[in-house]
């Protein structure tokens, strides 16, 4: 779904036939980002010029931007991964792009969990995967039913322990 480390991030489901794209989020973690959201927040408008005084306040007040939020996929959803990189290629012995399952390896708390089924039964946990690399959402009719009152005591529980 969404790891434990991307609890404290905004966060969202996949939509169908959605382009999504790894990305590094500020709790280090490695998770699913929809490239429309990192160009919004890498470019974000400009500002209409105004006078001196309203400059300075913008340099010690600069304006909040709504951080990149996660997005979850639920397990059993089929997805198409794109570049995957030589190493992994060689390792879990599959090519440059897979149709692949998303799935969950572990239910322990507090560990990441996240991981894409290869056709050939191989797992690859998304900690692994490439910072950038491509992966589009091809089907959730699959995708397990979620559990949402188990998905909110989890983040009830990390948003105690990081207080």
């Amino acid at each position: 779904m969404c790891d434990y480390s991307l609890m404290a991030v905004p966060n969202r489901l996949a939509r169908e036939g959605e382009d999504l794209v790894a990305h590094r989020f500020p709790t280090g973690s490695l998770g699913l980002a929809s490239p429309l959201d990192l160009k919004r927040v890498a470019n974000p408008p400009t500002p209409v010029k105004r006078g001196l005084w309203c400059a300075v306040k913008d340099f010690f007040n600069p304006p909040k931007t709504e951080p990149v939020p996660a997005v979850c996929i639920p397990p059993g959803a089929r997805l198409h991964l794109q570049d995957i990189p030589v190493r992994l290629q060689h390792e879990y012995s599959v090519s440059a792009a897979e149709d692949v399952t998303f799935t969950q390896i572990s239910a322990a708390v507090n560990s990441y969990r996240d991981a894409v089924r290869f056709p050939n039964g191989r797992e690859v946990r998304l900690q692994e995967l490439r910072e950038g690399q491509r992966v589009k959402v091809l089907d959730l009719s699959l995708a397990e039913e979620l559990d949402l009152d188990r998905l909110h005591e989890e983040r009830a529980e990390f948003s105690y322990r990081t207080r």
